[in-house]
């Protein structure tokens, strides 16, 4: 039997004294808790061994060593001494050398960074093979077939992830063997095809590259290694990153282990094993298997694997060992395991295992069951969720009611949703029709990592080949895309660009598809969607009928409810939205932006406005406007009796109300109509080279008599009218785009007067609070100033982005910033996440000045930044009131601000 190994127990190897920072660890010297060290891969190995199951013995190179070489571009100092230390204490340890003797030591060269990311960096298994250890393997292993596919894998791995050899190359070679030894899979082919085919891979290395493939043991490793650490910086991982948010600084880290075989036979192989059903929460034994395989084999989903269940009937030992320690390993991480293992003749061995990846709908099953179980509290039970996967939880649902579909094939629910675009057959072509803002689905046998851009760009992912462990699999979850997996039915011909259906229909590219991610049916056309459970749930409650998902949402929104500090508002213009964000748990609202009340019809009012050639023309139009608004303001304040209304005041400049100046001066010069001639001196007089930082906000107010006062008199008189009515208005006045205290000065005194007017003409006291939007650099720092006049700050972090940034939003996300996020300046959008370290800092300094200025000083954001997760701990941490996002997005923010709540306490 080959590679014979006992769990490790030996103390690890010495390191020399003189040096200074410790860059490699032994698996029985760390912890789970060493991943910012050790990455997720070497800290978990490490945690197994502690617990004493079956791990091959190893040791794990330092991602402080992967940041000094991706620094400097050479090893760290010191690096090799200590490689060298520790791979001779493995040797003693195994009684083998690498790569020498009769029964020579094979390792695996592996990545691994502090978060999964899973087949974004790479690996090369069999280190150690050449020409003269090949026979020696085959003869101690007593299995010649076995040591060839062995060498053959390494070849192809290393060429391709070493020596950067085109993959194809490989994969073209060995369907060509398949083909001519009229072989099914790789497992079909004998030990004579693999030996011609491990000559013909060493023929493409050295026509590739110009050397031959390495023999020497020791610089095949040195050179994984180093293949390893360059992979952080990889194009897919680099991309993976953005899209994760995972910061590019950390660099992976390298285990070397030594090898176990599940390659041997049909008492050995390979699988992927998760304590409970990654995709939906149910507990139950969950997982892939694939006999006589090694465990890329199940990752690349290019052999279908048989479910995890069936290995009861193939092995029980082994099986009953397996669920043993997936029992002991999911009560010691207290959460989903996904555990990588191999089956070497009958010997069980644990590879890997991490807190695994899993949907929207599995984390919050997962997370109620678990504090169900009495295993975490609730507080845990809410950081184990996050307001993205709520977010995913409110995405439509195909409607299985609807009439008879056209079927074309059932796969694997390997990641839920449902996804309708055109069938695409490469990942180039996805990204492209994606970019022109078409939904694709992208159709592959199996995917693999250089697939990722058009996975991005994919509504959904459907493969013809793998499992829930497979790459798509996991990627798609990860990223929360609506994935199918393992279609066998479904004959798919990427150089033709078409699939056929077990019935023999043919689906060309460009067709239509409707795939369902949560029951593994592939649709012809469009099927209908229908709002989710978890929409139905915001809007109606609970239901008798609800599910667990719906209930598990429930339990963990009201926990959220309980804790969080922070208030949640809605941004909301009309009755309709007023009316669904109270339903979504607004607390009232952050921003009414009274432009969008001026538009439709009333955009000929406002050029009566614009066009006044006295004060009584102007008097007349603002008169007209005034019983329109007060109508709007009414209504709003019916919608949300006895919470906060926050009403800007005309923000947007004038011209925005008006034709487009080209379009208006080419309609004069070619026709004859008299509105558009008095009207065209107007445009032109408003036209401005920057609108964003020209006449508007408060400026409108300053030089535009009435316009301001005209609104001010429609909140306060609908606020009595509500008042009178026996309804609680709480009007807030907000004066946009303020500088300096001055302009807020003038503006407030003018406000006060009128709403005096209003009160006294209605008898009552109104108690309407004024105050003003954050939005420019010199507000925030002058503050305190401002607060000295102002019952409340609310921030716009949109334009306060743009203003700190120098950026015009509608420009730069349409020109120049995908290749900001390409270059890595920028790891999300500015505009999507609060930009701590500017924006973030400004908001920071204004909230402090405020409070010392005025102690009682209400605080809050209306940006869009209000119902972004990240967002929403950062406004939290900073001492915010409350955050105010769009109505579909507030149960985001509740949730989130209950996790912040959790984190700081």
């Amino acid at each position: 039997m080959t590679q014979t190994v006992e769990p490790p127990s030996i103390s690890p190897p010495s390191v020399p004294p003189t040096q200074p920072v410790k860059l490699v660890y032994d698996f029985t010297e760390g912890n789970k808790d060493l991943k910012d060290l050790l990455g997720g891969k070497g800290a978990n190995l490490a945690e197994m061994t502690r617990l004493g199951l079956p791990v091959p013995p190893g040791f794990t190179i330092t991602t402080e060593a992967c940041r000094a070489y991706l620094a400097n571009g050479t090893e760290p100092a010191g690096l090799r001494d200590e490689v060298s230390a520790h791979l001779d204490a493995l040797e003693r340890r195994m009684g083998k050398r690498l790569g020498q003797g009769a029964d020579p030591l094979l390792v695996s060269v592996r990545s691994g960074a502090k978060f999964s990311m899973p087949g974004m960096m790479d690996t090369v298994l069999n280190i150690g093979l050449s020409d003269a250890s090949v026979d020696a393997l085959a003869a101690q292993a007593g299995d010649e077939r076995f040591a060839w596919d062995s060498y053959r894998r390494l070849i192809q791995m290393f060429g391709k992830t070493v020596l950067g050899i085109d993959g194809e190359l490989f994969e073209t070679a060995l369907e060509d063997a398949r083909r001519a030894a009229d072989a099914a899979t790789d497992v079909d082919l004998g030990a004579g095809e693999l030996r011609a085919l491990v000559d013909t891979f060493k023929s493409i290395v050295r026509e590739r590259t110009g050397r031959d493939f390495p023999q020497d043991p020791r610089t095949q490793m040195d050179l994984a290694v180093r293949a390893v650490f360059s992979s952080w910086n990889g194009d897919r991982a680099r991309l993976y990153r953005r899209q994760e948010r995972i910061p590019h600084d950390l660099g992976t880290a390298v285990t070397i282990c030594a090898m176990v075989f599940g390659n041997l036979g049909p008492d050995s192989g390979t699988g992927v094993a998760f304590t409970r059903d990654p995709a939906t929460g149910h507990q139950g034994v969950y997982g892939d298997y694939l006999p006589n395989a090694q465990g890329e084999d199940v990752v690349a989903g290019i052999r279908n694997t048989v479910p995890l269940a069936d290995l009861e009937r193939l092995d029980p030992a082994s099986y009953t060992g397996l669920l043993r320690i997936m029992e002991v390993l999911e009560n010691h991480y207290l959460d989903l395991c996904d555990i990588e293992f191999t089956i070497e003749r009958g010997t069980l061995w644990m590879l890997q295992t991490r807190v695994g990846k899993r949907t929207a709908a599995a984390a919050f099953r997962i997370a109620t069951q678990l504090l169900d179980q009495g295993l975490i509290d609730e507080r845990e039970a809410l950081r184990r969720v996050t307001g993205n996967q709520l977010a995913q939880l409110m995405f439509p649902r195909f409607d299985v009611s609807a009439a008879e579909t056209d079927v074309l094939g059932q796969g694997i629910a390997a990641s839920p949703g449902a996804a309708v675009g055109a069938a695409v057959f490469d990942s180039a072509t996805a990204v492209e029709r994606a970019a022109r803002g078409e939904a694709v689905i992208l159709v592959r046998r199996e995917t693999n990592p250089d697939d990722l851009d058009g996975m991005l760009a994919a509504a959904g992912i459907l493969t013809s080949r793998g499992g829930k462990t497979s790459h798509a699999a996991v990627v798609a979850r990860g990223m929360g895309k609506t994935c199918v997996c393992g279609a066998e039915g479904l004959d798919v011909d990427t150089g033709r660009r078409r699939f056929t259906t077990a019935d023999g229909r043919v689906i060309e590219e460009g067709e239509i598809l409707s795939i369902d991610g949560t029951s593994g049916t592939v649709h012809r056309g469009r099927v209908p969607v229908v709002p989710s459970a978890v929409v139905d749930y915001f809007e109606h409650g609970m239901g008798a009928d609800d599910d667990d998902l719906v209930r598990s949402v429930d339990r963990i929104m009201r926990y959220a409810d309980r804790v969080r500090r922070l208030g949640v508002r809605a941004n909301a213009d009309t009755t309709q939205d007023a009316a669904r964000a109270r339903r979504f748990g607004a607390q009232g609202i952050g921003l009414c932006r009274t432009e969008h009340m001026f538009l439709g019809e009333r955009r000929d009012m406002v050029e009566r406005l614009i066009l006044a050639a006295s004060d009584a023309d102007r008097e007349a139009a603002l008169a007209a406007l005034l019983p329109l608004q007060r109508g709007d303001f009414t209504e709003l304040f019916e919608a949300m009796d006895g919470l906060p209304v926050t009403v800007r005041l005309l923000d947007p400049p004038l011209h925005e109300f008006l034709p487009d100046l080209t379009e208006l001066s080419v309609r004069v010069a070619t026709g004859d109509d008299p509105h558009d001639r008095a009207l065209l001196p107007a445009v032109q007089r408003l036209h401005e080279q920057n609108p964003m930082l020209g006449l508007r906000g408060v400026r409108l107010g300053l030089v535009v008599p009435g316009l301001f006062t005209m609104q001010v008199r429609a909140i306060a008189e609908a606020a009595a009218d509500r008042r009178t009515a026996g309804g609680d208005p709480h009007a807030e006045i907000m004066i946009p785009l303020v500088g300096t205290v001055q302009e807020l000065e003038i503006v407030r005194d003018e406000a006060e007067r009128e709403i005096a007017r209003v009160e006294k003409a209605r008898g009552m006291e109104l108690s309407l609070s004024l105050g003003t939007m954050i939005e420019l650099p010199r507000a925030a720092l002058t503050a305190g100033q401002i607060a000295e006049s102002a019952d409340f700050f609310s921030f716009g972090t949109n334009d306060l982005t743009q203003t700190v940034w120098g950026f015009s939003r509608d420009d730069v996300e349409a020109s120049f910033f995908s290749a900001y996020l390409e270059k890595g300046i920028f790891g999300v959008s500015p505009f999507e996440t609060i930009d701590r370290d500017g924006v973030g800092a400004l908001v920071r300094t204004a909230a402090r000045a405020g409070r010392a200025a005025r102690p009682d000083l209400k605080l809050g954001v209306c940006g869009e930044h209000g119902g972004d997760p990240e967002s929403v701990h950062f406004f939290d941490e900073v001492g915010l009131d409350y955050v105010s996002c769009s109505p579909f997005r507030i149960p985001v923010a509740r949730l989130e601000a209950g996790r912040a709540a959790t984190a700081r306490a």
